[in-house]
Protein backbone atom coordinates (compact mmCIF):
# COMPACT_ATOMS: atom_id res chain seq x y z
CA UNK A 1 0.00 0.00 0.00
CA UNK A 2 1.43 3.32 -0.42
CA UNK A 3 -0.06 6.72 1.21
CA UNK A 4 1.16 9.91 -0.17
CA UNK A 5 2.49 12.37 2.57
CA UNK A 6 2.19 16.17 2.34
CA UNK A 7 5.39 17.12 3.68
CA UNK A 8 4.98 21.05 4.13
CA UNK A 9 1.46 20.29 6.27
CA UNK A 10 1.30 21.32 9.87
CA UNK A 11 3.19 23.69 12.61
CA UNK A 12 6.09 20.89 13.03
CA UNK A 13 6.35 20.50 9.42
CA UNK A 14 8.81 18.89 8.30
CA UNK A 15 10.41 17.43 10.15
CA UNK A 16 7.87 15.47 12.48
CA UNK A 17 6.01 15.21 9.28
CA UNK A 18 9.03 13.27 8.01
CA UNK A 19 9.73 11.53 11.28
CA UNK A 20 6.15 10.29 11.26
CA UNK A 21 5.83 9.08 7.72
CA UNK A 22 9.49 7.21 8.16
CA UNK A 23 7.93 5.71 11.81
CA UNK A 24 4.71 4.34 9.65
CA UNK A 25 6.64 2.64 7.04
CA UNK A 26 8.87 0.84 9.79
CA UNK A 27 6.32 -0.22 11.71
CA UNK A 28 3.24 -0.56 9.58
CA UNK A 29 4.46 -1.60 5.97
CA UNK A 30 3.38 1.18 3.76
CA UNK A 31 5.29 3.01 1.28
CA UNK A 32 5.42 6.07 1.38
CA UNK A 33 5.27 9.67 -1.02
CA UNK A 34 6.54 12.90 0.39
CA UNK A 35 5.35 16.00 -1.30
CA UNK A 36 7.75 19.27 -1.07
CA UNK A 37 10.84 20.71 -1.91
CA UNK A 38 13.63 17.79 -2.29
CA UNK A 39 16.35 19.03 -0.85
CA UNK A 40 14.97 20.36 2.91
CA UNK A 41 13.01 17.06 3.03
CA UNK A 42 16.79 15.46 1.58
CA UNK A 43 18.22 17.72 4.48
CA UNK A 44 16.17 17.04 7.16
CA UNK A 45 16.81 13.29 6.71
CA UNK A 46 19.98 13.31 6.68
CA UNK A 47 20.38 15.83 9.38
CA UNK A 48 18.18 13.97 12.29
CA UNK A 49 19.63 10.21 10.84
CA UNK A 50 16.50 9.20 9.57
CA UNK A 51 15.80 5.89 7.31
CA UNK A 52 13.91 4.79 4.60
CA UNK A 53 13.39 2.22 3.24
CA UNK A 54 11.46 3.09 -0.04
CA UNK A 55 10.90 6.21 0.17
CA UNK A 56 9.78 8.58 -3.15
CA UNK A 57 9.82 12.11 -3.18
CA UNK A 58 7.73 14.47 -5.59
CA UNK A 59 9.33 17.84 -5.84
CA UNK A 60 7.45 20.92 -5.08
CA UNK A 61 8.26 24.00 -3.67
CA UNK A 62 4.97 26.08 -2.91
CA UNK A 63 3.39 25.70 0.38
CA UNK A 64 -0.29 26.66 1.82
CA UNK A 65 -0.56 27.80 5.02
CA UNK A 66 -3.21 28.39 7.15
CA UNK A 67 -3.52 31.74 6.18
CA UNK A 68 -4.72 31.32 2.87
CA UNK A 69 -7.78 31.15 1.18
CA UNK A 70 -8.74 27.64 1.01
CA UNK A 71 -9.53 27.63 -2.40
CA UNK A 72 -6.54 29.34 -3.67
CA UNK A 73 -5.48 25.53 -3.57
CA UNK A 74 -7.18 25.30 -7.15
CA UNK A 75 -5.16 28.31 -8.10
CA UNK A 76 -2.63 30.53 -6.70
CA UNK A 77 -1.29 27.38 -4.67
CA UNK A 78 -1.99 24.39 -7.45
CA UNK A 79 2.03 23.81 -7.43
CA UNK A 80 1.82 23.24 -3.26
CA UNK A 81 2.68 20.27 -1.76
CA UNK A 82 -0.66 19.51 -0.80
CA UNK A 83 -1.98 20.02 -3.77
CA UNK A 84 0.23 17.79 -5.41
CA UNK A 85 -0.19 15.45 -2.70
CA UNK A 86 -4.25 15.15 -3.82
CA UNK A 87 -3.18 15.04 -8.00
CA UNK A 88 -1.18 11.56 -6.94
CA UNK A 89 -4.14 10.31 -4.86
CA UNK A 90 -6.69 11.54 -7.77
CA UNK A 91 -4.41 9.68 -10.06
CA UNK A 92 -4.25 6.78 -8.34
CA UNK A 93 -0.48 6.84 -8.05
CA UNK A 94 -1.31 6.50 -4.65
CA UNK A 95 -3.71 4.48 -2.28
CA UNK A 96 -4.55 7.68 0.42
CA UNK A 97 -3.56 10.93 1.61
CA UNK A 98 -2.62 12.65 4.90
CA UNK A 99 -1.76 16.16 5.92
CA UNK A 100 -1.52 17.88 8.71
CA UNK A 101 -1.65 21.09 6.76
CA UNK A 102 -5.12 23.67 6.46
CA UNK A 103 -7.99 21.78 7.21
CA UNK A 104 -10.45 24.33 4.62
CA UNK A 105 -8.01 23.26 1.91
CA UNK A 106 -8.26 19.66 2.78
CA UNK A 107 -11.78 19.52 2.10
CA UNK A 108 -11.18 21.89 -1.06
CA UNK A 109 -8.94 19.23 -2.40
CA UNK A 110 -10.65 16.06 -1.29
CA UNK A 111 -14.01 17.67 -2.85
CA UNK A 112 -12.88 19.22 -6.46
CA UNK A 113 -9.47 17.78 -7.06
CA UNK A 114 -10.37 13.78 -5.92
CA UNK A 115 -14.07 14.73 -6.42
CA UNK A 116 -16.88 13.41 -3.79
CA UNK A 117 -18.18 9.58 -4.01
CA UNK A 118 -21.45 9.77 -6.12
CA UNK A 119 -24.36 10.78 -4.34
CA UNK A 120 -22.87 12.39 -1.32
CA UNK A 121 -24.08 16.01 -1.27
CA UNK A 122 -21.20 17.27 1.32
CA UNK A 123 -18.29 15.46 2.67
CA UNK A 124 -17.57 15.75 6.05
CA UNK A 125 -14.97 15.64 8.63
CA UNK A 126 -15.25 13.37 11.62
CA UNK A 127 -12.53 11.76 14.31
CA UNK A 128 -13.35 9.32 17.55
CA UNK A 129 -13.35 11.06 20.48
CA UNK A 130 -12.12 9.65 24.03
CA UNK A 131 -14.66 8.63 26.62
CA UNK A 132 -14.94 7.55 29.90
CA UNK A 133 -14.95 3.77 28.93
CA UNK A 134 -13.86 3.89 25.24
CA UNK A 135 -14.80 6.46 22.48
CA UNK A 136 -17.19 8.19 20.12
CA UNK A 137 -17.22 9.33 16.59
CA UNK A 138 -18.25 12.89 16.15
CA UNK A 139 -19.54 14.33 12.59
CA UNK A 140 -19.11 16.98 11.43
CA UNK A 141 -16.27 18.69 13.11
CA UNK A 142 -16.05 21.83 10.83
CA UNK A 143 -16.15 21.20 6.79
CA UNK A 144 -19.53 22.21 6.63
CA UNK A 145 -20.82 24.93 8.82
CA UNK A 146 -23.91 25.14 7.19
CA UNK A 147 -25.97 21.97 6.46
CA UNK A 148 -29.42 20.70 5.36
CA UNK A 149 -31.28 17.62 6.79
CA UNK A 150 -30.25 15.49 3.56
CA UNK A 151 -27.01 16.43 4.58
CA UNK A 152 -27.36 15.57 8.41
CA UNK A 153 -28.42 11.96 6.99
CA UNK A 154 -25.85 11.52 5.05
CA UNK A 155 -23.43 11.89 8.05
CA UNK A 156 -25.51 9.58 9.97
CA UNK A 157 -24.55 6.47 6.98
CA UNK A 158 -21.01 7.19 6.75
CA UNK A 159 -20.53 7.56 10.37
CA UNK A 160 -22.07 4.52 11.30
CA UNK A 161 -19.71 2.78 7.45
CA UNK A 162 -16.34 4.26 9.46
CA UNK A 163 -17.38 2.73 13.09
CA UNK A 164 -18.13 -0.99 11.59
CA UNK A 165 -15.20 -0.79 9.07
CA UNK A 166 -12.51 0.83 11.20
CA UNK A 167 -13.65 0.92 14.80
CA UNK A 168 -14.95 -3.13 14.35
CA UNK A 169 -18.46 -1.89 16.09
CA UNK A 170 -21.06 -4.10 15.36
CA UNK A 171 -24.39 -2.13 14.46
CA UNK A 172 -23.25 1.42 16.20
CA UNK A 173 -25.86 3.42 17.63
CA UNK A 174 -25.73 6.89 16.05
CA UNK A 175 -27.24 9.81 17.67
CA UNK A 176 -28.53 13.66 16.60
CA UNK A 177 -26.64 16.00 18.29
CA UNK A 178 -29.49 18.22 20.29
CA UNK A 179 -30.71 20.46 22.79
CA UNK A 180 -33.29 17.72 24.29
CA UNK A 181 -33.99 14.64 23.68
CA UNK A 182 -37.26 14.60 22.49
CA UNK A 183 -37.89 14.50 18.49
CA UNK A 184 -39.57 17.98 18.56
CA UNK A 185 -36.79 19.64 19.93
CA UNK A 186 -34.07 21.67 18.03
CA UNK A 187 -34.90 23.93 15.10
CA UNK A 188 -36.21 23.08 11.40
CA UNK A 189 -32.90 21.38 10.51
CA UNK A 190 -32.70 18.98 13.45
CA UNK A 191 -36.91 18.46 13.26
CA UNK A 192 -36.26 17.55 9.53
CA UNK A 193 -32.97 15.11 9.88
CA UNK A 194 -34.52 13.35 12.76
CA UNK A 195 -37.22 12.35 10.50
CA UNK A 196 -34.50 11.24 7.55
CA UNK A 197 -32.58 9.33 10.13
CA UNK A 198 -35.04 7.35 11.46
CA UNK A 199 -35.58 6.19 7.74
CA UNK A 200 -31.52 5.59 7.28
CA UNK A 201 -30.14 2.11 7.15
CA UNK A 202 -28.87 2.94 10.55
CA UNK A 203 -28.98 2.12 13.83
CA UNK A 204 -30.54 5.88 14.75
CA UNK A 205 -31.30 6.38 18.49
CA UNK A 206 -32.67 9.49 18.56
CA UNK A 207 -31.41 12.53 20.07
CA UNK A 208 -28.30 13.06 22.61
CA UNK A 209 -27.57 15.96 24.43
CA UNK A 210 -23.86 17.84 24.78
CA UNK A 211 -23.50 17.26 28.57
CA UNK A 212 -24.28 13.26 28.28
CA UNK A 213 -21.92 12.70 24.63
CA UNK A 214 -18.69 12.83 26.63
CA UNK A 215 -20.08 10.33 28.50
CA UNK A 216 -20.45 8.01 25.16
CA UNK A 217 -23.63 7.10 25.77
CA UNK A 218 -23.72 6.97 21.92
CA UNK A 219 -20.81 5.31 19.03
CA UNK A 220 -21.05 7.91 17.19
CA UNK A 221 -23.01 11.90 16.94
CA UNK A 222 -23.88 13.64 13.95
CA UNK A 223 -24.47 17.87 13.76
CA UNK A 224 -23.55 20.21 11.62
CA UNK A 225 -20.01 21.37 11.07
CA UNK A 226 -20.40 24.90 12.76
CA UNK A 227 -21.75 23.34 15.50
CA UNK A 228 -19.37 20.13 16.08
CA UNK A 229 -16.65 22.45 15.53
CA UNK A 230 -17.66 24.31 18.93
CA UNK A 231 -18.32 20.84 20.48
CA UNK A 232 -14.95 19.81 19.39
CA UNK A 233 -12.99 22.66 21.03
CA UNK A 234 -14.96 23.07 23.95
CA UNK A 235 -14.02 19.57 24.95
CA UNK A 236 -9.99 20.06 24.08
CA UNK A 237 -10.45 23.40 26.10
CA UNK A 238 -11.95 21.72 28.95
CA UNK A 239 -9.53 18.81 29.04
CA UNK A 240 -6.76 20.90 29.04
CA UNK A 241 -7.69 23.34 31.61
CA UNK A 242 -8.74 20.08 34.19
CA UNK A 243 -5.41 19.29 33.89
CA UNK A 244 -3.98 22.23 34.65
CA UNK A 245 -6.60 22.54 37.73
CA UNK A 246 -5.44 19.36 38.81
CA UNK A 247 -1.69 20.25 38.87
CA UNK A 248 -2.25 22.79 40.30
CA UNK A 249 -4.25 20.81 43.34
CA UNK A 250 -1.11 17.95 42.66
CA UNK A 251 1.87 20.39 43.23
CA UNK A 252 0.22 22.90 46.45
CA UNK A 253 2.02 20.98 48.84
CA UNK A 254 4.73 18.68 49.79
CA UNK A 255 1.54 15.92 51.06
CA UNK A 256 -0.32 16.52 47.93
CA UNK A 257 2.92 15.72 46.02
CA UNK A 258 3.09 12.90 47.76
CA UNK A 259 -0.19 11.83 47.40
CA UNK A 260 0.57 12.66 43.37
CA UNK A 261 3.15 9.88 43.69
CA UNK A 262 0.82 7.23 44.28
CA UNK A 263 -1.99 8.30 41.75
CA UNK A 264 0.67 9.47 38.80
CA UNK A 265 0.35 6.13 36.71
CA UNK A 266 -3.43 6.30 36.70
CA UNK A 267 -3.09 10.35 35.83
CA UNK A 268 -1.04 9.33 33.14
CA UNK A 269 -2.85 6.61 31.71
CA UNK A 270 -5.78 8.83 31.66
CA UNK A 271 -3.67 11.79 29.76
CA UNK A 272 -2.81 9.49 27.34
CA UNK A 273 -5.88 8.29 26.29
CA UNK A 274 -7.11 11.82 26.20
CA UNK A 275 -4.15 12.57 23.58
CA UNK A 276 -4.95 14.15 20.26
CA UNK A 277 -1.78 11.91 19.11
CA UNK A 278 -3.27 8.50 19.68
CA UNK A 279 -6.15 8.73 17.40
CA UNK A 280 -3.63 10.24 14.42
CA UNK A 281 -6.13 12.27 12.81
CA UNK A 282 -10.00 13.14 11.15
CA UNK A 283 -11.18 11.21 7.96
CA UNK A 284 -12.75 13.36 5.33
CA UNK A 285 -15.73 11.07 4.33
CA UNK A 286 -17.74 11.05 1.11
CA UNK A 287 -14.74 11.37 -1.49
CA UNK A 288 -14.32 8.43 -3.55
CA UNK A 289 -9.98 7.98 -1.72
CA UNK A 290 -9.06 7.89 1.50
CA UNK A 291 -8.24 11.48 2.79
CA UNK A 292 -7.44 11.76 6.22
CA UNK A 293 -6.52 15.21 8.02
CA UNK A 294 -4.09 14.61 10.89
CA UNK A 295 -3.97 17.60 13.92
CA UNK A 296 -1.82 21.18 12.45
CA UNK A 297 0.10 20.53 15.66
CA UNK A 298 0.68 16.92 14.86
CA UNK A 299 3.87 15.51 15.89
CA UNK A 300 6.00 12.62 14.85
CA UNK A 301 3.60 9.73 16.93
CA UNK A 302 0.07 11.51 15.92
CA UNK A 303 1.19 11.41 11.96
CA UNK A 304 2.13 7.74 12.23
CA UNK A 305 -0.95 7.40 13.73
CA UNK A 306 -2.25 9.41 10.70
CA UNK A 307 -1.25 7.02 8.52
CA UNK A 308 -1.88 3.99 10.31
CA UNK A 309 -5.97 5.01 10.09
CA UNK A 310 -5.68 5.39 6.06
CA UNK A 311 -4.40 1.89 5.80
CA UNK A 312 -6.73 0.54 7.73
CA UNK A 313 -9.36 2.98 5.78
CA UNK A 314 -8.44 1.83 2.72
CA UNK A 315 -8.13 -2.04 3.24
CA UNK A 316 -11.59 -2.26 5.11
CA UNK A 317 -13.12 -0.44 1.68
CA UNK A 318 -14.74 2.15 3.30
CA UNK A 319 -15.61 4.23 0.26
CA UNK A 320 -17.27 1.29 -1.29
CA UNK A 321 -19.24 0.18 1.51
CA UNK A 322 -20.45 4.36 1.58
CA UNK A 323 -21.55 4.25 -1.81
CA UNK A 324 -23.07 0.94 -1.79
CA UNK A 325 -25.10 2.29 1.37
CA UNK A 326 -25.61 5.42 0.28
CA UNK A 327 -27.06 4.60 -3.45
Amino acid sequence: MKVVVDAFGGDNAPLEIIKGAALAESELGVDIILTGDEAVINKCIEDNNITFKNLEIVHTTDVISMHDEPTSLLKAHKGSSMAEAFRILADSKADAFVSAGSTGAVVVGGTLIVKRIKGIKRPALGSMIPSPDSSYFLMDMGANAECRPEMLQQFGVMASVYLEKVEGRENPKIALLNIGTEDTKGGELQQEAYKLLENAPINFVGNVESREMPKGVVDGVVTDGFTGNIALKLIEGTTVTMFKMLKKVFYKNIITKLATLTLKNGIMGIKQKMDASEVGGAPLLGVAKPVIKAHGSSDAVAIKNAIRQAKIFTEKDVIGTISANIN
